[in-house]
C-alpha cells in the first residue's frame, strides 16, 4: 500500500486554482505519458487568469515550496500557512478577494488533515505547477484489481429486438445545481466563479442581466426552473424508472456548509418525490454533494472528517427508493446495486473515488472502499444468473485516475456481454466516449453516455435525458436503443412572446424589459436515431458514427451543436475536432494514442497535445 506525499499548502493552492480553472462541464483528454504535453502552467495560462504563471520560474517556485513545506512542519503554523496562500491567491488575482479568503478558511483544516502525515518535495509540487522540466508529479502508484479464474463467455453482438418489443422509457436527470441566491437582475457577467447572485451586482450597461428561468452565463439555476422541469418531466411520461446521477449544490463552492448541502439534498429529493410519484429512483453522487467540494474521504477515515454525514442523510431520504442492503453500502461508501426488474440489475457506482481532484487520494489511491472489486463481485453473480447490468455514476470513467479508469476498462471488457449500459454526467454536454477490446483496440465492447445537464452552467440551454431501452421480456438485450434531449430554450422562455402578458420582472432604466413566459415549454431538441441517422445506437454504431465525424464535417458539426444543447456561437474545426473525436474515442483516461495516427489524419495527436479546445 503506498502513500503519497503531498503537503497542505500545495493542496490549498490548487483548490484556489480550481475557482478560475475550467468549469467542470468541459471535457479534456489526456496527455500521452512519456512525451510533451500540455503542462498545467500552459492550461492556466489559457484561462486568462489574471497572473501571468509564466513569471514563475521553477527556482523561485522550488523557493516558494520549501518555505511553506517548512512552515508546515509547526502544527502552530497551518493557520498562518493558509493565511500565505490565501493572500497568493488575491495578488495572483486568482478570484475576488472575498473568494480566495473563504475558500483557503473552508478547504484548510481537511486538506491538513488528510495531508500534514507526509510532504511532497518542492521540486514535485513545481513539476505541477511549471511543468516537468522542473520536476516530477507522480503521486498516484498504479495497482490492479483481481478478476475471478472463470473463462470469459463466448460474446454474441447485439441485435434490434423484434417489431413491436417492449420498450422501457427510463428518466435521466444530471446536474441540477440548484441556487438558492439566484436574484434575477443580477448581474450575469460578475468577476466571481459564479454569477446572477444578489452578491454580484447589478450590471452596468455592458453587462447582462440574469434572467427570470436562467441565463447564458457562468451561473445556475432559480429552484422554479428546477420545478418547472420536473412539471414537465412528469407531463411527458409514463416512465418505467429514473437515473439521477447527482451534482444538486451550486458551483458557489467557497461558500458551502454541510448543514446547506444537507438542506439541498432534501429539498431536490423531495421534490422528486414531489412530481414523479412512486417511480422508483436510483440515485448515484456527483462531486458537488460534498463540501469542501470533491472532498469525499475513503472509509479507512472516521470521526467529524469522514462522510458519513453526507450518506447518512442520504440513506433516510433516499430509503423510499432503495432496499435495506443497498441502504447499507451506501452508507458505507457511497455506491450500492438493486434489481430493477427480473433480469436486469442497476450499480450505482461512487466515482468520487476515482477522482484527481478528490485530495483524500493522495493518501492512497488503491481502489478506494474496495469499491471495483466490489464491482466485480456484482458482476460475476449477474453473468452467472443472466443478469444484465446498468452501471451509473457522476463522472465518466475516462476523466478518471489513470490506473481507476485502467481497471474500469478492464472489467468493462471482461463483462461485456453482461455490461449493457453504462450512463453518466458530470461534463454537462452532451457527448459518449467509447470502450474498445483490450486485444486489438479495434472492435467497440461497449459506450459510456455522458447526458446533458439540467443547469445553464455554461452558456447552456437547461436540458434533460431520456433513454429508451429495450423493454422487460425474456432474452430481452436492455440495450439502449435510442435516445432523446428535451431543452428549455432560454431566449424564448426569458422573453414573453407577442400578445403574452407578463409582471412577473420589475422595470429597470438600465436594461430592455423582458417578460417571462410564465409557463415556458421545454421541447425536443432530437432523437439520436434521427438525427445521425442510425438505425440502432449499440457500441458499434457509434463507434461507425465517430467515423462519420471524420469523413462528413456536416455531421459533426451536427453533434457540435447538439453537444451543447442548441446553444453555441462558433463550430469546432482543426485541432477543437481533433479533442473532441479523441475524447468520444477515449473512454480510459491514459489512451490519447487510440486515435491512430494515420487513420486521423496525421496531425491529430500532435494538435490535441498542443490545443484544448
Amino acid at each position: 500500500m503506498r502513500f503519497a506525499p503531498i503537503p497542505c499548502a500545495v493542496g490549498l493552492l490548487c483548490c484556489v486554482l480550481v475557482l478560475r480553472s475550467v468549469p467542470l462541464g468541459t471535457s479534456f483528454p489526456v496527455q500521452d505519458e512519456g512525451k510533451p504535453g500540455i503542462t498545467f502552467l500552459e492550461e492556466v495560462g489559457r484561462l486568462r487568469v489574471g497572473f501571468n504563471w509564466r513569471n514563475l520560474t521553477c527556482p523561485v517556485c522550488k523557493v516558494l515550496f520549501t518555505i511553506l513545506d517548512i512552515a508546515l512542519l509547526s502544527d502552530v503554523n497551518e493557520e498562518r500557512v493558509a493565511r500565505a496562500v490565501g493572500e497568493a491567491c488575491i495578488r495572483l488575482h486568482l478570484a475576488e478577494e472575498r473568494v480566495c479568503r473563504q475558500i483557503t478558511e473552508l478547504f484548510r483544516d481537511d486538506f491538513i488533515s488528510a495531508l500534514q502525515q507526509s510532504l511532497l518535495w518542492p521540486s514535485e509540487a513545481c513539476a505541477l505547477l511549471v511543468g516537468r522540466s522542473c520536476g516530477r508529479f507522480d503521486i498516484y502508484a498504479p495497482w490492479n484489481v483481481t478478476l475471478p479464474r472463470i473463462p470469459k463467455p463466448p460474446v454474441t453482438p447485439p441485435t434490434p429486438p423484434k417489431p413491436g418489443a417492449p420498450q422501457s422509457r427510463v428518466l435521466f436527470l444530471t446536474d441540477i445545481h440548484w441556487d438558492q441566491e439566484y436574484a434575477v437582475g443580477s448581474s450575469a457577467d460578475c468577476k466571481d466563479p459564479l454569477c446572477c447572485r444578489n452578491e454580484s451586482g447589478s450590471p452596468n450597461w455592458r453587462q447582462r442581466a440574469a434572467g427570470f428561468w436562467g441565463s447564458y452565463s457562468k451561473c445556475d439555476l432559480p429552484l422554479r426552473t428546477v420545478e418547472n422541469m420536473l412539471e414537465n418531466a412528469a407531463r411527458t411520461g409514463p416512465w418505467d424508472w429514473v437515473y439521477w446521477t447527482g451534482d444538486i449544490p451550486a458551483h458557489n463552492i467557497w461558500s458551502q456548509t454541510r448543514k446547506q448541502q444537507l438542506s439541498e439534498l432534501t429539498v431536490i429529493t423531495r421534490l422528486i418525490h414531489s412530481h414523479l410519484g412512486n417511480l422508483k429512483v436510483y440515485p448515484a453522487i456527483g462531486n458537488h454533494e460534498s463540501t469542501p467540494v470533491n472532498s469525499f474521504p475513503p472509509p479507512f477515515v472516521h470521526g467529524n472528517r469522514s462522510s458519513r454525514w453526507l450518506y447518512d442523510t442520504m440513506a433516510e431520504e433516499w430509503a423510499p427508493w432503495l432496499p435495506e442492503q443497498a441502504l447499507k453500502t451506501l452508507r458505507h461508501g457511497g455506491f450500492y446495486t438493486v434489481e430493477v426488474q427480473p433480469g436486469l440489475r442497476v450499480v450505482s457506482l461512487n466515482m468520487n473515488f476515482c477522482a484527481r481532484e478528490n485530495y483524500w487520494l493522495m493518501v492512497n489511491s488503491t481502489d478506494p472502499a474496495n469499491q471495483l472489486q466490489w464491482l466485480i463481485h456484482i458482476l460475476q453473480a449477474s453473468e452467472e444468473k443472466g443478469e444484465r447490468v446498468h452501471i451509473i455514476g457522476h463522472i465518466p470513467p475516462g476523466l478518471c485516475l489513470s490506473s481507476w479508469s485502467w481497471n474500469y476498462y478492464h472489467i468493462i471488457n471482461r463483462y461485456e456481454g453482461t455490461i449493457t449500459g453504462q450512463f453518466f454526467g458530470h461534463t454537462h454536454m452532451d457527448e459518449f466516449q467509447m470502450f474498445y477490446d483490450e486485444a486489438t483496440m479495434t472492435r467497440a465492447v461497449g459506450v459510456a453516455f455522458i447526458a446533458p445537464s439540467i443547469t445553464t452552467y455554461v452558456n447552456l440551454n437547461p436540458g434533460y435525458r431520456v433513454y429508451l431501452v429495450d423493454g422487460n421480456y425474456k432474452d430481452s438485450s436492455r440495450f439502449v436503443l435510442d435516445h432523446e434531449t428535451y431543452i428549455l430554450n432560454l431566449t424564448e422562455a426569458n422573453r414573453q412572446p407577442e400578445g403574452g402578458v407578463s409582471t412577473l420582472l420589475p422595470t429597470t432604466s438600465q436594461h430592455p424589459i423582458f417578460h417571462p413566459d410564465p409557463n415556458p415549454k421545454w421541447t425536443l431538441l432530437y432523437r439520436a436515431s434521427e438525427a445521425y441517422g442510425v438505425s440502432s445506437l449499440f457500441p458499434s454504431d457509434w463507434d461507425g458514427l465517430i467515423r462519420t465525424f471524420l469523413q462528413d464535417d456536416r455531421v459533426f458539426q451536427r453533434f457540435w451543436y447538439l453537444r451543447h444543447k442548441g446553444h453555441v456561437s462558433e463550430p469546432c474545426i482543426d485541432a477543437c475536432k481533433a479533442t473532441v473525436v479523441c475524447f468520444l474515442r477515449s473512454g480510459r483516461y491514459d489512451e490519447l494514442k487510440q486515435c491512430d495516427l494515420f487513420a486521423f489524419g496525421g496531425d491529430m495527436v500532435t494538435a490535441v497535445r498542443k490545443t484544448l479546445c
